[in-house]
């Protein structure tokens, strides 16, 4: 996504004084930009960094919330904003005889290593998801040997072409704010008519398969199944961009195609990366591909991973397993009210309002919470939509001499039956991923995000307000109007 679309909308002095130094900035500056906007706006002082909440308690007779402290302090306030993230919450360790490892190990998700810690040393990545994606690569450029243990191939995309370079954009800095045409366009990032015109020529290209991922996910099921992206399932489409291994032992289990007969999903149903040299880095000759479902990891020893099929040596393992999505983050907040905690009240799958609040636990907000549009948008568009909508609720309730606001049960369930439901049309609804919590052990199959579009989900919550907020109890009234009428009136 370029840089520009990583912009905030909320002021138009911040908009002109900032600059994007490239069409698709590196890491390093959106966040030296949200640095920025941080000290702009002085907002540090509101913080208390270095801190853990343990637990967070709904008090009823006080109407507030009280929040323990890894510290053992205590703090009250009237409301509770969960804004802890939604990948912020590692997956639990799941590779067998890990603890029998003794070298260096270090997950992408708590990064603590340097690229030269890894210089000369056998390296092995345990997982080729977006982040192993992005970090193998440069591994393979420092290591003794790189060995890459793959269960699932992905399609992986490069972020820029002759076509698409990473030259600043002209958009860059003046006109309207980027992060508002991308919260009012249909799909889930910016969609302006030059934008989409440069997609559908690029089409052409190896870049041409990104654009069949990013409108697959509205691609309607037939009677008779589900309408698969018109793209053939040997990757013939894209060969262009795809190089599979030089030796012809590891065709068959290439970082492309997988073991051989093993059922590739298709594009669009799992989060396609985008990534540099990814496919070219398996013709190094110190790369090498082991399938995981070919040959599983068994145990480890103090140097080495354990295959059904052999053992390799290692020095380092990175582990880019995966996060605990959405209901990590605020399971580990210990959310309770004396009916009991939130992990309770979701134990047979998460249940919102507009992944932004849940029935029976009061004045408590979740921003970019599951089952809102953050699981498939951009985050900053996500954070800046909902905080609005929060603060214009809790402002209304304010005028209405109400202290505590709570989701319904009736509106929850019909946010539920929505999301559901729409995810249901999509190829998302094909196969097993992370959107569904399926990379967790034990956690309750519910699809994460709401994927009908930031445009249309903007616009129900705006009318939702304007309507007095249906679905919402503020104080001791509630609007009776199912919310399930206005996702049928807004296109």
């Amino acid at each position: 996504m370029e840089s520009v679309y990583y912009s905030y909308s909320f002021s138009e002095e911040l908009q002109q004084e900032w600059t994007w130094s490239e069409r698709f900035a590196p890491q390093a500056e959106i966040l030296a930009y949200i640095n920025h906007v941080a000290d702009r706006f002085d907002l540090r002082r509101h913080f208390r960094f270095g801190t853990k909440v343990t637990s967070a308690n709904w008090l009823p007779d006080e109407r507030l919330w009280e929040l323990t402290l890894d510290s053992g302090d205590t703090c009250r306030g009237r409301y509770l904003l969960a804004g802890s993230g939604g990948l912020s919450t590692p997956k639990d360790v799941d590779v067998p005889g890990m603890e029998n490892f003794t070298g260096l190990t270090v997950s992408t998700s708590r990064w603590t290593v340097s690229l030269d810690e890894l210089a000369g040393k056998r390296v092995a990545v345990i997982g080729t998801g977006s982040s192993g994606v992005q970090c193998i690569p440069l591994i393979a450029e420092v290591a003794a040997h790189l060995t890459v243990f793959q269960r699932t191939p992905n399609y992986v995309f490069p972020p820029a072409t002759p076509r698409c370079p990473r030259r600043p954009s002209p958009r860059s800095r003046a006109g309207t704010p980027p992060s508002a045409r991308s919260a009012g366009s249909p799909g889930r990032h910016p969609g302006p008519p030059r934008d989409r015109l440069r997609l559908r020529r690029l089409r052409r290209g190896a870049l041409g398969a990104v654009r069949a991922g990013l409108r697959a996910q509205r691609i309607p099921r037939r009677r008779r199944g589900v309408r698969r992206p018109p793209h053939r399932s040997g990757g013939q489409r894209d060969r262009g961009s795809v190089r599979t291994a030089q030796d012809p032992a590891d065709r068959p289990r290439s970082a492309h195609r997988g073991p051989a007969g093993a059922r590739f999903h298709p594009l669009g149903a799992k989060r396609s990366c985008f990534g540099t040299d990814y496919y070219e880095t398996f013709n190094r000759p110190n790369v090498s591909l082991v399938s995981l479902r070919e040959e599983p990891i068994t145990t480890m020893t103090s140097g080495s991973i354990v295959t059904e099929a052999g053992s390799y040596h290692v020095d380092a393992i990175v582990l880019a397993i995966g996060f605990d999505a959405f209901t990590g983050p605020l399971y580990a907040l210990n959310v309770t009210t004396p009916s009991g905690r939130l992990q309770d009240a979701w134990r047979d799958g998460v249940r919102t309002y507009l992944g932004i609040m849940t029935a029976g636990f009061p004045n408590f907000f979740m921003i970019g919470g599951p089952q809102s549009p953050a699981l498939a948008s951009n985050v900053v568009v996500t954070i800046e939509q909902a905080v609005d909508w929060i603060t214009d609720l809790i402002a209304h309730a304010k005028e209405e001499g109400a202290d505590v606001v709570e989701a319904t049960p009736e509106a929850q369930d019909d946010w539920v039956t929505i999301t559901e439901a729409t995810v249901d049309r999509t190829l998302y609804a094909t196969t097993d991923s992370w959107y569904r919590g399926s990379n967790v052990t034990g956690k309750p199959a519910t699809f994460l995000g709401y994927v009908g579009g930031v445009g249309k989900y903007r616009r129900m919550c705006t009318e939702i307000a304007k309507r007095g907020y249906p679905g919402v109890r503020i104080g001791d009234e509630a609007v009776a109007l199912r919310i399930g009428r206005i996702d049928e009136e807004i296109a």
